[in-house]
């Protein structure tokens, strides 16, 4: 099996974003083990502080960020870091390249029941010049991020990779503290029988929404005449990593729930790293409306509604907001 950074230099990869990204991957090694140790390493269960979205931290959410934090700005690879656990972006070294966003620990919330969490990242360009200190060095679309990628912390620890030419798994090496390759190009399925949404939230749907889900609850007596089925993790890596698997289509939809929040998922460091990711294997990632990393943001911490997979799957749902 061949080691990540010899797979990065063949594709043309700039060498200090693949020192980037392993230092990225140097914190997510020190998450995996923490995360693998659970109750043993007393970081399970709550703080009793929020984050800048309203929600209640993890432990591991305060660690996690810390690590990555330090990590990533230690290293004096970046000009900046956004994350969900800090309020505004964090400047770094100032003749840096680049800038990274990153959820440092995706469904945390399923850490307490030892279920499946990850980190994900998205890497860009600072603009000629910038200031490290100006987080409109952010605001930038989707479409510019060179790298992508999340780390799944399951019964072996995943990375997804993408640096523009497809993506690829790792799997962790735990013996040697390596990344392997164990798949050299993932193709998400065009089509699929499995869709994954959370269902309680059905009543404050959309009507496009509302009808697509019907029709595939319908199954073969519906429309769509044939079955499928749902599944639904609690963490977009989890839900991601299926269907980048195997197929299916994941959508946290827009939701009148609470109205100041019609959307959940953040677009800078979840949207659109799993975007790119879906879209270099083949599949589709969009709001509803757009394409997601068309999206030009206006905030750090910016939500958008997500529709992604399969691609005559999702093709088919984008019909019902039409």
């Amino acid at each position: 099996m061949r080691r990540l950074p010899p797979v990065l230099l063949e594709d043309g990869c700039p060498r200090e974003l693949i020192s980037l990204i392993r230092t990225v991957l140097a914190a997510c090694k020190e998450i995996s083990f923490r995360v693998g140790q659970g109750a043993l390493s007393g970081v399970l269960g709550s703080t009793l502080d929020e984050n800048i979205q309203g929600e209640t931290q993890k432990k591991l959410d305060v660690l996690t960020n810390q690590l990555l934090k330090d990590i990533l700005l230690e290293s004096g690879y970046v000009k900046a870091i956004a994350s969900e656990e800090e309020d505004y972006t964090v400047a770094g070294n100032p003749d840096a390249k680049y800038i990274v966003a990153f959820d440092p620990l995706d469904g945390s919330s399923n850490t307490d029941i030892n279920s499946l969490v990850g980190t994900i990242f998205s890497i860009m360009e600072a603009p000629e010049g910038s200031d490290p200190a100006d987080q409109s060095i952010f605001m930038q679309p989707g479409k510019n991020q060179v790298a992508a990628g999340y780390v799944l912390y399951g019964p072996s620890t995943v990375l997804a990779l993408t640096t523009g030419k497809g993506t690829r798994f790792f799997t962790l090496d735990k013996t040697h503290g390596t990344f392997l390759l164990t798949q050299d190009f993932a193709q998400v399925p065009v089509d699929t029988n499995e869709y994954a949404i959370n269902a309680s939230n059905q009543r404050h749907w959309q009507p496009a929404m509302q009808n697509y889900i019907n029709d595939l609850i319908a199954g073969d007596t519906g429309p769509r005449a044939r079955n499928f089925n749902m599944r639904w993790i609690a963490a977009m890596v989890g839900d991601v990593h299926r269907v980048l698997c195997r197929g299916g289509i994941f959508t946290y939809p827009t939701d009148t729930k609470d109205p100041n929040k019609p959307n959940k998922l953040r677009l800078l460091y979840e949207a659109n790293p799993m975007a790119m990711l879906i879209e270099q294997a083949g599949g589709i990632a969009s709001t509803g409306t757009e394409r997601i990393m068309d999206i030009q943001p206006d905030a750090i911490h910016q939500r958008v509604a997500v529709i992604l997979g399969s691609k005559n799957e999702v093709e088919t749902c984008l019909g019902y907001h039409k």
